[in-house]
């Protein structure tokens, strides 16, 4: 009974993860590049880095003022500051004891992780709606190709629409 409860909810992330994707891919062909602000910590666990750079895009400038948009970053910056370490420290603790527990022991901070990246995701989502919606932009967390590599990251985007006034 269990298994189809998850079966379903995981189909359900799935469902709405392709329908974002299609109406990201739909904005993309009209709107402009959007703003893309990357982790610029030293530590990165499964793609989200343990800060965002809290530096002011010019895109920005007479869309949201600086002091609006540094406070936003600090409080992403704060969320990842107060969960990242313990993701880190059970990411080591289950690498150690991965070959005794057949990778069962890496469960859990993929499990933090998890709970991490939907913690922000609520947090932009308040701050959408405090601020960024008003202004005719809508900030979220999307995973992309790094540009160094091949691996993926979590990175804050701020699309920008052109406001029929």
């Amino acid at each position: 009974m269990m298994e189809d409860f998850d079966e379903i909810y995981e189909e359900e992330e799935e469902e709405e993860e392709d329908e974002d994707r299609a109406a990201e891919e739909q904005l993309l062909k009209y709107a402009p590049d959007p703003v893309v602000v990357r982790g610029s910590g030293h530590v990165t666990v499964f793609g989200l880095s343990n800060k965002f750079e809290s530096e002011f895009p010019s895109a920005l400038t007479g869309k949201v003022a600086p002091e609006e948009f540094k406070a936003s970053i600090n409080r992403v910056n704060s969320c990842l500051r107060k969960t990242l370490p313990v993701n880190v420290r059970w990411l080591l603790c289950g690498c150690l004891c991965c070959c005794c527990t057949l990778g069962f022991s890496l469960w859990p901070v993929i499990c933090l992780s998890k709970r991490t990246r939907r913690s922000i995701e609520k947090l932009l989502e308040w701050e959408n709606s405090r601020l960024y919606h008003k202004l005719c932009l809508h900030w979220r967390l999307s995973k992309r190709k790094c540009e160094t590599n091949n691996m993926m990251e979590y990175v804050s985007i701020i699309p920008l629409f052109h406001s029929f006034a």
